[in-house]
């Protein structure tokens, strides 16, 4: 059955047509985001969401969403989605952060030279019939200093614009490396340098605990007298009334914000000043801004639903089509390595450790984590997957390690999965081989080789004559077809393991009829996901 998406908000008609011809059923309901009880009534047919700012995806919406695997924000915010709500729902919440880079970048560039030439202000003189040439003495951008907070995706785009116009560019950003620094031609430089220096500064970098108020008023003070601030990212980032005080003092000779602490923005410290640029939050709104993201989040979503590709999203490690297409048996593996321990396992975990040997090393390890996670949690929580898992498992105060290490054995790449509890530890190692299906390669350190198959019998027992022979008449007697039979012993006598893959459920009475044999220290049906 095709996968259906609901678009609740307005996307252009070649969106919704490119899910359409990806083979994904698409209704198209544009107004519906502002109707919260039809959405709520009818939000548990599909499989994805698609939405802009009016659609207000809260924990009560996601509660009804009983199919929901992906919510697609075609823009950046995404303030209107509670993301906590929907990681532990399991839904992936992407957005699109790069088909409105140039038209925000181009913004904060155009708010430069507003406020440096102070051009509303003279517009409105001139419209007024007055003619103030005397009063609207502006500067120069050629060869003042630009600093840019966060050099980024948009950050980045500024630079390279500000360069074009002969400007010295220092930027701060943490994540930014010298190489890099030195490859877009700006210097990298700390906060306080930056503010030092500065001619105008630009910021593009997200809100978060780390650079809310930014722009306080103590770093404001440490700004060179007459800068001018731009804003084009997000409200929070300055301290308003602190750069109020500071445009009133002419410590700081001009401002341009597009955004706000507060929005919509009927009111602000900043309203009413002389040579205070201010816009809407325009810095998307092209008309080739709002229909890149519109195309982009069409495409993602698509590719989720029918590839497993992730992209941008929020609460999940992004893959490529071309890597899911390589990880997918990996993936599996570890999901299988997980649903074995989950299984096995009746106390609380403690800690989980992965390590990942040879070639699968390389490959994107949060996804990996996140499948064996989730295989650990489902023994316990049926509904979690890939991106709840982690949730859960921190809520349960689990400790997630992983280790990466060079190619160390017979296989070119392995998984291994560690357990610890609070009496033992339980590992289980297992490899992919070259027809793409998985392989338990090692349990509890002994050597085998399993195929995995949906129904399953692990069994261990002392090394002694007898064993086979049990296990085959018992599962021959009550009818049961043995599709793989795999054993393994630490030593001649010593403990033995056996896990057989069987055609059906095993019965109740199969287990008990093992058990009562006494030849058996353990004797568990398992199941696995093989689709």
């Amino acid at each position: 059955m095709a996968p259906r998406v609901l678009v609740s908000d307005e996307l252009s008609e070649t969106a919704v047509q490119i899910f359409r011809d990806r083979g994904v059923e698409v209704d198209y309901m544009p107004k519906l985001g502002k109707d919260k009880e039809k959405l709520a009534e009818i939000i548990g047919q599909y499989d994805g969401l698609a939405i802009r700012s009016a659609t207000k995806v809260t924990d009560k919406l996601l509660a009804l969403a009983t199919n929901l695997k992906v919510v697609g924000r075609a823009g950046i915010g995404v303030d209107n989605v509670d993301i906590p709500a929907a990681s532990k729902k399991g839904v992936i919440v992407m957005n699109t952060p790069f088909g409105n880079s140039i038209t925000t970048a181009e913004h904060a560039v155009a708010m430069m030279f507003a406020v440096a030439r102070q051009l509303p202000e003279a517009s409105v003189s001139t419209h007024a019939g007055k003619w103030e040439k005397s009063r609207f003495m502006g500067v120069e951008l050629f060869n003042k200093t630009l600093g840019v907070i966060g050099a980024g995706n948009i950050g980045g785009i500024v630079c390279d614009r500000a360069l074009g116009l002969h400007m010295k560019v220092v930027a701060y950003d943490p994540f930014l490396s010298e190489e890099r620094a030195v490859q877009m031609g700006v210097q990298k430089v700390e906060l306080d340098e930056l503010l030092a220096r500065a001619d105008f500064i630009t910021m593009h970098v997200p809100l978060t605990e780390k650079t809310k108020n930014i722009l306080s008023a103590e770093n404001i003070a440490k700004t060179k007298p007459g800068v001018r601030i731009i804003n084009c990212a997000r409200g929070g980032l300055v301290d308003e009334a602190a750069l109020a005080e500071a445009l009133k003092s002419g410590h700081v000779a001009g401002a341009a914000f597009d955004v706000f602490e507060v929005e919509p923005a009927t009111e602000s410290p900043l309203f009413g000043l002389p040579n205070v640029v201010v816009t809407p939050h325009l810095g998307a709104s092209t008309t080739e801004a709002q229909e890149n993201v519109a195309l982009q989040v069409a495409e993602q979503m698509s590719d989720y639903l029918l590839t497993g590709a992730v992209q941008n999203a929020l609460n999940m490690p992004s893959v490529t089509a071309e890597e899911a297409a390589v990880m997918g048996p990996w993936v599996k593996l570890a999901n299988h390595l997980g649903t074995f321990v989950g299984q096995m396992e009746d106390e609380p975990i403690k800690a989980i450790n992965i390590l990942y040997d040879g070639a699968v090393s390389n490959m994107k390890l949060e996804a990996l984590n996140a499948a064996a996670i989730a295989g650990i949690m489902k023994a316990t929580n049926p509904d979690v997957n890939m991106v709840s898992a982690p949730v859960v498992a921190k809520e349960r105060g689990t400790q997630i390690s992983t280790t990466r290490q060079d190619k160390s054995g017979v296989f070119d790449a392995y998984i291994k999965l560690t357990v610890v509890t609070e009496s033992r530890e339980r590992s289980i190692a297992g490899t992919v081989f070259s027809d793409g299906k998985p392989r338990f390669i090692q349990i509890k350190g002994i050597n085998v080789d399993a195929e995995v198959g949906p129904h399953m019998l692990y069994t261990t027992n002392r090394d002694v004559p007898g064993v086979v022979g049990v296990l085959g008449g018992t599962l021959g007697k009550h009818g049961v077809n043995i599709a793989n039979f795999t054993l393994g012993r630490a030593d001649a006598g010593g403990e033995a393991i056996a896990i057989i893959y069987v055609d059906d459920v095993l019965d109740a009475a199969v287990i008990e009829e093992l058990e009562a044999t006494g030849k058996f220290q353990q004797v568990r049906p398992l199941a696995f996901d093989v689709a």
